[in-house]
């Protein structure tokens, strides 16, 4: 059965002396890359990773997190990725809640009860047992499991799933439809690498595309890679490309030929004050962790960046009512997808993916239009719209506003409780800096463009927003 390490060999096979990973250090090429997976893979199998256990790979974003996955899931182990910023209690949890058995880290959070053991092919990692270890096997519903992935967590509990090999196969060649990258393409990586494995670095490697690791995400580090290394492929969230296209100074980008918004949706204004800058538009990907990347706007990122785009070969949209009965064109519902590598299972509870889906199709919990073109907005997350004595008000819509005035740096909207309207909003802002806004004025300006009952009807100034480790809002 082919398996996601055979990506590796392949392309040291065919790339040999082809750089794969520029970073702080220098230089990686595939053959580099997979000799040091190697050595790794061998020295964990020796530790007793092996099929069923599960590995977590916990590090910065970095070579080592490449070659640490990469020799996780050589040793036949179902590896999952995990935040470097995460707290010692939430590690633990995570290791409650999946069972892993092992994990590598860079030393970036230290669990108390751990006793650690040096690992002599990787001077960047340390290996330790968890508590699970004499455990039963990891994911036993998912045959060849690969991944477990757990969501953000953005208004909830975070789910575990679980993606077979096979099925992280398909996901790399549809995103790769999406895409269509080679071994010319130069990647700016700024994600975090712990939420953005399979369709983006694995399949860099698929299509022997370097990837350049910045050693942060602020506009001058990034606009310097760009430039220092010919980059042609910038990935990156809408705190990334809001900060880009803040940037003074007047240094251009001019190898680079695209630019991708991923993680969750950015704002018009943002797309056009970037397109502004570099002259070059924002392309919006629509990526979930089920399914992978099924929705790039990839003919409309000029004349219209806030749609996410239309679907990519190999993948079905539609829009569903609350009785998921499919809606017309121009009808906000729900958003449903299916294609080419969804996700096999959940973890904890055990459900397959065929108890989720519904006629093939998963249920997002996105709102979203599809117009007659087929293309596809996003209009808020179902689970976080507010409830105003029964009209539905998105805080992405509200956010999206607020965030074009010039004093605003950041916005979250929530609902709160109240006795007779059920909710009423709520605006939390952060101030650019030397900046003020009066309050009234802030809601004089949302009266002037919003229906009367998405007005906020209170504003708190704050330093900051709590976001989840992907970068997107965490809404409570």
């Amino acid at each position: 059965m082919p398996d996601v390490y055979q990506i590796l060999a392949n392309a040291a096979q065919k790339w040999p002396n082809k750089v794969a990973i520029y970073d702080c250090k220098g230089s990686l090429t595939f053959t580099e890359l997979q000799q040091q997976s190697d050595a790794l893979r061998d020295e964990l199998t020796s530790k007793g990773i092996c099929k069923g256990k599960g590995l977590g790979v916990l590090a910065r974003n970095s070579r080592e997190f490449i070659i640490g996955l990469f020799a996780g899931i050589g040793t036949g182990a179902t590896v999952m990725p995990l935040s470097h910023q995460l707290r010692e209690n939430e590690l633990n949890e995570a290791i409650s809640e999946s069972g892993l058995h092992a994990i590598i880290d860079d030393n970036s959070v230290t669990r108390g009860t751990a006793e650690y053991q040096p690992i002599d092919s990787s001077k960047g990692f340390r290996f330790s047992f968890t508590e699970n270890k004499d455990r039963e096997n990891i994911a036993p519903h998912v045959d060849h499991a690969a991944f477990i992935r757990f969501t953000s967590g953005t208004t909830g509990k975070a789910k575990g799933v679980v993606i077979s090999h096979s099925s992280a196969l398909e996901r790399i060649k549809g995103a790769q439809r999406a895409l269509e990258l080679t071994e010319e393409d130069v990647v700016i990586w700024v994600l975090p690498m712990a939420y953005h494995f399979i369709a983006s670095i694995a399949l860099y490697v698929y299509t022997g595309s370097a990837i350049v690791i910045a050693d942060n995400f602020m506009a001058p580090t990034v606009i310097d890679c760009i430039n220092r290394r010919k980059g042609t492929l910038l990935y990156a969230s809408p705190m990334h490309l809001r900060m880009l296209a803040a940037d003074k100074s007047e240094a251009k980008i001019e190898s680079m030929k695209r630019v991708i918004s991923t993680s969750t949706s950015i704002a018009k204004d943002v797309c056009e004050s970037f397109y502004h800058r570099f002259d070059i538009p924002v392309t919006q990907a629509y990526g979930i962790i089920e399914i992978g990347l099924p929705i790039i706007n990839k003919d409309h990122s000029i004349d219209m960046p806030e749609s996410v785009g239309t679907e990519v070969e190999g993948y079905s949209t539609v829009i569903l009512d609350e009785n998921c009965v499919e809606l017309p064109e121009n009808t906000e519902g729900l958003l449903a997808i299916k294609g080419l590598g969804m996700f096999d299972a959940y973890l904890n509870p055990p459900l397959m993916r065929s108890e989720v889906v519904q006629n093939g199709f998963f249920k997002t919990a996105d709102m979203a239009i599809k117009d007659r073109q087929g293309r596809i907005f996003i209009k808020g997350r179902k689970s976080s719209v507010i409830n105003i004595s029964g009209n539905k008000v998105f805080p992405e819509e509200v956010e999206s506003l607020i965030n074009t005035l010039p004093q605003v740096k950041m916005s979250r909207i929530s609902g709160v409780p109240h006795p007779i309207m059920g909710q009423i909003v709520q605006a939390e802002v952060i101030l650019k800096e030397g900046q003020d806004i009066d309050q009234e004025d802030l809601i004089s300006f949302c009266r002037k463009n919003l229906s009367s009952f998405k007005i906020p009807q209170r504003v708190k100034k704050v330093e900051q927003i709590e976001m989840t480790d992907s970068g997107k809002i965490k809404r409570h």
